[in-house]
């Protein structure tokens, strides 16, 4: 049972979509999980609006509908029947239990928000893993440059031009 939620779990996170900086699931595809029709989840949101403020829930625009068509998120324009979808971010995810009160919107909801914390945790340790990386790389280009003034000085010292050598020792009285 634990590796299906984590398998669903991870399908769910396929669905999470970064717009306007923030991660969110659009109403098509909660209505897909909830199985409803995306009309009657709309239906339900209306009704109560209120509890579903900008940072829960927002409506795309042109703009961003027709950049999720080019990159093949959605087949179309029509894919949405002529409305804007809605775009549920985590806490609006959690508000819709609220409004759904169904057996499945509930075990729905709790799959979509497993999904929603693994996927921060997933970007929570990819930030550790870049900030390291650009701690090793800094390390690396101060090493570079190191081994860099050591060539350059090894380099100095090869191609120092030879100046004659005299000869050390006495000289005879015969030299001159």
């Amino acid at each position: 049972m634990r590796q299906n939620n984590s398998v669903q779990a991870e399908k769910i996170s396929e669905t999470i979509l970064l717009i306007r900086g923030e991660k969110v699931i659009l109403d098509i595809t909660i209505a897909q999980l909830y199985q409803v029709e995306t009309r009657t989840l709309k239906q339900a949101v209306k009704r109560n609006r209120k509890s579903f403020p900008p940072d829960f829930l927002f409506i795309l625009n042109n703009r961003e509908i027709e950049y999720l068509v080019s990159q093949n998120v959605i087949p179309s324009k029509s894919h949405f029947g002529g409305a804007k979808p809605y775009a549920f971010t985590e806490q609006g995810v959690a508000m819709l239990s609220s409004v759904l009160k169904s057996d499945k919107a509930r075990e729905i909801n709790i799959k979509i928000m497993r999904a929603f914390v693994r996927m921060r945790s997933v970007l929570y340790s990819h930030r550790e893993l870049a900030a390291k990386l650009t701690e090793l790389e800094k390390k690396s280009n101060k090493t570079n440059q190191e081994l860099a003034y050591l060539f350059q000085t090894l380099q100095q010292l090869i191609n120092k031009p030879k100046r004659p050598m005299r000869k050390i020792g006495y000289k005879r009285s015969d030299e001159k």
